[in-house]
């Protein structure tokens, strides 16, 4: 599979969870929208024309590979921003409280203090196993796959805890869409936001929010524009924010089928078992994994220790301070093979 990806052959990639990585074809699928749009731009992006038609055949594709109805659904370029339209639009106060994961990823966490600081809300932090939403509990805020461990959360039982506190329950599911299999209308969180552009392998750009019907009207578009009517449904309430490319949400479609064509099962069965594979001179955070896994790093100088991965082995792997400590997280794909973890493993050696 490594022929199918655009990465450089000459840097070994164990990072494909930051960023994801887009297959040859389905980046000629968002090449070929692209090209349209120059050809034509106003024909392209003139809403009383054919982009709400091309947004809602894409829409619904999405839809049905994260299982949920297409109304629940709204593109975003990626999790943060949608989450930035729930978040904010949130409306908190003093003796509020806000449970969150203790093991969020960095810009979530800036998210949040920033409305600590906007509202008086208390912002308290737990283990996802004891995220317990009491009287006060207004927001229950976690990950779906722990962006530095690569733990896999079961949400079912938070679910049903949060439901009967009355507290909403929103999920950051950025590195779900396409290294689980997701059912978002039978899960019942209230909010959900993911990436397509990482393990979906779709063009960066795209990405989603998910809302239950109960809760979409909680939620203000992060920009108002020609979109924003009274009686504008959640997908169209959101769907315009000014000029921008929608190549990348139309190229969705391509990296569906793209997975769909090279049995994607079968690939993730074959990275996990590449990371169980894996033998470190550091101590794995989780067995709870799919194809990310973090291990906790012993060494007198960790960023040193990245540079030289890189700069000396051209081992493009992530090391970063966690608020429990520093962890190497080792991600794979279908591009990667056992000499790629080998290669790691011997440069650690060293």
């Amino acid at each position: 599979m490594k022929d199918s990806f655009l990465l450089d052959p000459a840097v070994v990639y164990l990072n494909h969870g930051s960023f994801g990585a887009c297959p040859r074809p389905v980046f000629e699928a968002y090449q070929q929208w692209q090209r349209e749009l120059e050809r034509q731009p106003v024909a392209f992006l003139a809403l009383e024309r054919g982009l709400p038609a091309r947004l809602d055949e894409a829409r619904r594709a999405l839809s049905a590979f994260v299982g949920a109805a297409p109304g629940n659904l709204a593109f975003m370029p990626n999790a943060t921003t949608g989450l930035n339209a729930v978040v904010r639009s949130l409306e908190l106060g003093p003796g509020d409280e806000v449970l969150l994961g203790d093991a969020e990823y960095g810009g979530m966490e800036r998210l949040w203090e920033f409305v600590r600081r906007r509202t008086g809300a208390a912002v308290a932090r737990r283990p996802f196993d004891e995220l317990d939403p009491g009287p006060q509990t207004r927001v229950v805020f976690c990950s779906h796959i722990e962006w530095s461990t690569g733990r896999v959360n079961d949400l079912a039982p938070l679910v049903a805890r949060t439901r009967a506190s009355g507290a909403l329950l929103v999920v950051d599911g950025a590195h779900a869409p396409g290294q689980i299999d997701l059912r978002l209308d039978e899960l019942g969180a209230d909010v959900y936001a993911g990436n397509c552009h990482k393990w979906l392998c779709a063009p960066k750009g795209s990405g989603f929010l998910y809302a239950r019907p109960e809760t979409q009207r909680l939620i203000e578009p992060t920009i108002v524009s020609w979109d924003w009517l009274d009686d504008a449904s959640f997908p169209n309430l959101h769907r315009w924010q000014g000029t921008r490319d929608p190549s990348a949400y139309l190229a969705v479609p391509a990296a569906i089928a793209f997975q769909a064509e090279h049995d994607w099962a079968a690939v993730r069965g074959r990275c996990h078992d590449l990371l169980a594979s894996l033998e470190l001179p550091f101590a794995p955070l989780t067995d709870d994994f799919v194809q990310m896994r973090g291990f906790r790093v012993d060494h007198r100088d960790p960023p040193a220790l990245k540079r030289r991965l890189y700069d000396d082995h051209r081992i493009e792997v992530p090391i970063v301070e966690t608020p429990g400590g520093w962890v190497m997280r080792v991600s794979v794909q279908a591009y990667n093979d056992e000499t790629d973890l080998e290669t790691l493993a011997r440069a650690l050696e060293s």
